[in-house]
C-alpha cells in the first residue's frame, strides 16, 4: 500500500473546556454551538463532533448545528442531553482524513474557552508532556 493511499484520522479542530449552558431533551439532537465558536474552530455546521465530558467521563458522537453568534451558548440536544448537564465542562473536537503527505503538514485548529464560552487563545499545537 503506497504512502498516498493510506489515510490518516487527526484532530482537525477543538473546543476545549466548554462549558454546557443547556441541555434540551426534547429538541432535535444535536449539539449547538456558538456560531462565531463554530467559524473560528473551522467545524461545520451538521459536521460529526466528537464530545468528551470532563465532569462524568461520557464520550459520546452528535452532530453540530448553529447557536446565535457571540452566544456562549454549548446546548446538548436530545439524547446529547442525558451525558452533560448545564455546568459541565466538555471538549468538543472534529476529526478529519489526510493522506501521509497531508498529514505531516497539518496542524490543528485549538481554540481555548473560558468560563462564558469566550475565547482565550486560539494555538494549532499542544505542547510537549513532560514527566
Amino acid at each position: 500500500m503506497g504512502a498516498q493511499t493510506v489515510q490518516i484520522t487527526l484532530l482537525k479542530a477543538k473546543l476545549h473546556q466548554a462549558v454546557v449552558t443547556h441541555a434540551e431533551l426534547e429538541y432535535e439532537g444535536s449539539c449547538a454551538i456558538d456560531g462565531e465558536l463554530l467559524q473560528r474552530a473551522g467545524i461545520h455546521e451538521y459536521e460529526q463532533i466528537q464530545v468528551y465530558n470532563l465532569a462524568n467521563g461520557e464520550r459520546f458522537t452528535t452532530y453540530a448545528i448553529r447557536a446565535e453568534a457571540g452566544s456562549g451558548i454549548i446546548s446538548m440536544n436530545g439524547a446529547a442531553a442525558h451525558k452533560a448537564r448545564p455546568g459541565d465542562r466538555v471538549i468538543i473536537c472534529s476529526y478529519a482524513l489526510f493522506n501521509a503527505h497531508e498529514a505531516s503538514l497539518h496542524r490543528p485548529t485549538l481554540v481555548y474557552l473560558d468560563e462564558r464560552n469566550r475565547i482565550r487563545r486560539i494555538a494549532n499545537a499542544i505542547p510537549i508532556q513532560a514527566a
